[in-house]
């Protein structure tokens, strides 16, 4: 029995279960000389705000023993730039490709996918609300129930796009505002967005960001990412796209059997720019290994031998 690692998405053939993440792929210009873009599954691209921002002030970025602590603000060229300069480009990439929105107002999150339109090379639009190091939007959506419920209904009969809600996991119940989605008909939940973190200089006697405070990433958070996949796939079934920490292949092998259907990688492609490829090769060699003959069938195998 030959493996094939292709997966069906939303009625949409990937050719790996592996997506670059938001903001630490770009907009898929950094990795095009390193990458085989065929082999991965996609990509998500940098936030994309109505207005360019030029992110927060500080040192933006901080490595710990174990991660990364970011409070980089969403900086981005804003909504007429991307669509400028950014989505020419996307027609290149023999992947798929989704366009991570943020925004203040549910106006601003409409108007810019509105803005941006049905082109046919845009798998679909990932919602962000969660990012935990911008005073506005974001997180404030993010953190509750009904805002999540509400901006998503109102988006969803906006676009003929797929979209997916990327939860924040600073929350009291992380399956409450996946829930909250799924009621507001997103086609599919990203599961999750930084943990919320902060980092000390005791020489300066002062944090080492500026921000204060910033969103915590690598591989120390894998646990508690995969712990927020497992249980929102033990209340509700939608499609989830798992997210944080993966560094391996045996990492993404796990967060399939949690119940994730797509991943995202982020952190690890900063130390290794092939890292997309490797973890996905990683992956396929496993399931081969172990008798497997497609990923959908590793999908929430773990729920059903709970």
């Amino acid at each position: 029995m030959s493996f094939s690692p292709a997966i069906t998405f939303l009625d949409k053939e990937y050719s790996s279960p592996i997506l670059g993440a938001s903001g630490t792929f770009g907009n898929g210009d950094i990795y095009k000389d390193l990458l085989n873009y065929s082999k991965i599954g996609g990509f998500v691209t940098k936030a994309v705000t109505a207005q360019p921002r030029a992110g927060n002030p500080g040192q933006r970025i901080f490595e710990t023993s174990g991660g990364v602590l970011n409070s980089i603000g969403l900086e981005n060229d804003g909504l007429a730039n991307f669509i400028e300069q950014k989505l020419p480009e996307f027609e290149k990439y023999d992947c798929h490709i989704w366009v991570n929105v943020s925004g203040n107002s549910p106006e601003e999150y409409i108007n810019i996918i509105e803005t941006i339109g049905e082109h046919d090379f845009i798998a679909g639009f990932e919602i962000n609300v969660s990012c935990p190091n911008v005073a506005h939007g974001g997180m404030r959506f993010g953190a509750s129930a009904d805002q999540v419920r509400s901006l998503t209904s109102r988006i969803r009969v906006r676009t003929n796009k797929p979209i997916t809600i990327k939860l924040n996991p600073n929350v009291i119940d992380i399956v409450e505002i996946a829930k909250a989605a799924k009621d507001g008909k997103a086609h599919a939940i990203t599961v999750s967005n930084t943990f919320l973190g902060m980092e000390i200089d005791v020489h300066k006697k002062q944090p080492v960001l500026g921000n204060v405070t910033g969103g915590y990433s690598g591989k120390p958070i894998f646990p508690l990412a995969l712990r927020c996949v497992w249980q929102i796939r033990k209340e509700i079934d939608i499609p989830i796209i798992g997210c944080g920490g993966i560094t391996s292949g045996l990492d993404g092998i796990k967060m399939l059997m949690a119940g994730a259907s797509l991943l995202q990688v982020g952190t690890s492609t900063l130390k290794n720019p092939r890292a997309l490829e490797d973890i996905s090769n990683e992956m396929s060699d496993w399931a081969e290994k172990n008798g497997y003959s497609s990923f959908s069938e590793i999908i929430g195998v773990a729920q059903k031998n709970d």
